[in-house]
């Protein structure tokens, strides 16, 4: 008689207190606020309106405008992030991964204290540094003789979301970097030796061994800064406030379900239309992860060893 199949009692039990907690505050309000964006409210009661709300946001010309220019700029946003942040990230990494650095640790910690940080300190903090009245960026850069490039920035449609995606790349670069840092340190010296063997070394070594071993995690951090980039409100909340100007030019999505879910001055709230454009950003969140999951993913796995 075949004896019976050990269970493994510790598993379930051990992954149970973090499956009920990610389900109570993750899974259950996420269904309840994509079943909210179903109902509406009339005569003070709640009604099923099925996809009413999803056409008012599409299909009605003032909400649809809106939901269109918060979708743009947060592309734009996420788009900065990918150009500017992940490479010098990467470069960084390159840079203090060497063996021939000094005082790599105190450079490492220095770029990474920013992210530490409350979005609320460093929005009003790059909020008062490129003031053109009190702010010290005009008299930094007249110091170096570029003060004819001073702008203000944060009062121009045309720069005022670039500026703040270029704050958000200061304040979070040291992700991308210590991951990659990490990653480069996991790469076994007798690969690197044996590069050494075939006269691969300095950035040779870098873009033909060490850069493709790594592209898993670059593809990862990829995903992770689409997802945070496309939930990001807190920045453009503290530095611009509600209203996200100058003329909504700051304007993306987790702002524009704030001032539609809660309301703002002469805007009375709607939590049903809100509930509808949160699960419009759930939407394309999901879109994007599938993308990596099943498009790109799959391509990188070749890399790995």
């Amino acid at each position: 008689m075949a004896s019976r199949r050990h269970i493994r009692w510790h598993i379930p039990v051990f992954l149970a207190p973090a499956v009920f907690i990610y389900t109570a505050v993750m899974i259950v309000p996420l269904f309840n606020t994509m079943l909210l964006a179903l109902y509406s409210e009339a005569d003070q009661q709640r009604v099923f309106v099925g996809l009413a709300n999803y056409n008012k946001l599409f299909g009605d010309e003032r909400w649809a405008a809106g939901f269109w220019n918060a979708l743009v700029n947060n592309f734009w946003f996420f788009v900065i992030h990918m150009l500017v942040q992940n490479p010098i990230g990467i470069m960084l990494a390159a840079i203090f991964s060497s063996r021939h650095l000094r005082f790599g640790t105190f450079y490492r910690s220095a770029i990474f204290i920013p992210t530490i940080l409350s979005f609320v300190i460093v929005g009003f903090a790059w909020k008062l540094i490129l003031s053109p009245i009190w702010g010290i960026a005009p008299s930094m850069l007249d110091a170096i003789g570029l003060k004819s490039l001073y702008s203000p920035w944060l009062g121009k449609e045309e720069y005022a979301l670039t500026t703040l995606a270029l704050v958000s790349v200061w304040q979070f670069v040291g992700i991308p970097m210590m991951l990659i840092y990490a990653a480069l340190l996991a790469i076994p010296d007798e690969i690197l030796e044996a590069g050494e063997c075939e006269g691969i070394t300095g950035m040779s070594a870098f873009w033909k061994i060490k850069l493709p071993l790594v592209l898993p995690s670059i593809g990862i951090i990829s995903i992770l800064t689409f997802i945070g980039n496309f939930n990001a409100f807190d920045l453009i909340y503290a530095s611009q406030g509600a209203l996200a100007g100058p003329n909504f030019s700051t304007d993306i999505l987790g702002t524009f379900m704030y001032r539609t879910f809660f309301g703002f001055q002469l805007q009375l709230g709607d939590k049903y239309l809100g509930a509808a454009i949160a699960s419009a950003m759930f939407a394309v969140i999901l879109i994007g992860v599938c993308i990596y999951l099943f498009g790109i993913q799959t391509r990188l796995r070749r890399y790995q060893f």
